[in-house]
């Protein structure tokens, strides 16, 4: 999604606005209204939700509609980095502490003083850091790496995370008094999958966008897109969008955009790769395959043939079933269908203990 400063268009709902973010749904109408309710306290803000659904957007919005908003704002991807290079971008380290650690230097809470500090992927976090992160939450203070001099500072947090921390608690990958101090004011980000109706609105302001950043003229879009846009499961949600309607000027070589200029998948044309299949048994098809085309002789080639088929696509479905761990959405993009299609066939094969 856009940037807040980058944003020629806002989402109402009433009297709320947020720079950058898109949509009238029920949904997100919520979203904007506790954006506009907890960015003027204090409060620490967890954000929940997919990749790709605007976490960072609102983790802006809540600095800008701040008493902070003259402040940094710090963003820190935790899960881009090993523990020992996230723990000195986090707190700094002094000169010699470590291997290369040839000067001072000034971490990211220090940097986000009198400002916001943004910890994305949360649950990527190691243990270790999660009891300095925790004493920062409570104290306001903390130490550089290799030093013993204590620095207060004073910085509002916000974190994000796509995955659900009380599951990370239950796996023992995630501190609870940690998630206790995060989740103060929780706010839920839903997927695109979950507000179809607002993807019209998306599709329409990224077509202007890439189309002006293009010098040309902005182009129609058929019906036949947004039919298309809104029966596709989205995984990668309005970041994914987003890149598939830059594809489609890209490749668009008339003044109107057509469903073909849309990756395969997207159409349900996209082939099925049995090498992505993995964790199921190939051998075990293969063999009732055998018995089935000898037990099965005698019966009419059309019926057989039909059989066969079904045997295949249950044990794929399987197979990729098992390997997304059941997560329906992420499998329905795999095999290149639609969810409700896949929820359909689930049912059919009885496969409803492989899916959550």
């Amino acid at each position: 999604m856009t940037s807040p400063a980058h944003a020629a268009t806002s989402a109402r709902t009433g009297s709320q606005i947020l720079d950058g973010m898109i949509g009238h749904a029920p949904a997100m109408a919520e979203v904007y209204r506790l954006t506009h309710q907890v960015a003027a306290t204090p409060a620490t803000v967890l954000l929940l939700g997919e990749t790709g659904t605007g976490k960072e957007l609102v983790a802006r919005a809540l600095h800008e509609l701040s008493t902070r908003s003259s402040g940094p704002f710090i963003r820190v991807n935790c899960g881009a980095l090993s523990e020992s290079l996230l723990e000195s971008e986090l707190f700094g380290h002094v000169k010699g502490a470590f291997t290369n650690a040839f000067e001072n230097r000034t971490g990211r809470f220090e940097a986000a003083h009198g400002g916001t500090i943004f910890l994305d992927e949360i649950n990527s976090m190691s243990f270790t850091l999660q009891v300095k992160l925790l004493r920062v939450l409570q104290e306001q203070e903390f130490e550089r790496v290799g030093d013993s001099k204590t620095i207060r500072v004073d910085c509002r947090i916000v974190a994000a995370t796509n995955r659900d921390l009380t599951d990370e608690i239950e796996a023992g990958r995630f501190r609870e008094d940690l998630y206790y101090r995060l989740n103060v004011v929780p706010i839920y980000l839903p997927p695109l999958r979950e507000r179809v109706d607002d993807i019209p609105l998306l599709v329409q302001y990224f077509t202007k966008r890439y189309a002006a950043a293009m010098g040309r003229t902005i182009p129609k879009i058929s019906d036949d897109v947004f039919t298309l846009l809104k029966s596709y499961a989205w995984p990668g949600n309005v970041r994914e969008l987003q890149n598939y309607v830059e594809r489609s000027l890209v490749l668009c070589s008339n003044e109107l955009i057509t469903p073909d200029l849309y990756p395969p998948h997207t159409r349900g044309l996209a082939p099925i790769r049995l090498g992505r299949a993995k964790g199921g048994s190939l051998q075990t098809m293969c063999s009732e395959l055998v018995t089935l085309g000898i037990t099965e002789a005698g019966e009419d080639s059309s019926e057989v043939h039909e059989r066969v088929v079904s045997l295949v696509e249950r044990e794929l479905i399987l197979q990729v079933l098992r390997t997304c761990q059941g997560i329906q959405t992420k499998a329905a993009t795999r095999l290149g269908i639609n969810r409700n299609t896949l929820h359909k066939k689930i049912e059919d094969y009885h496969l409803e203990g492989e899916a959550r």
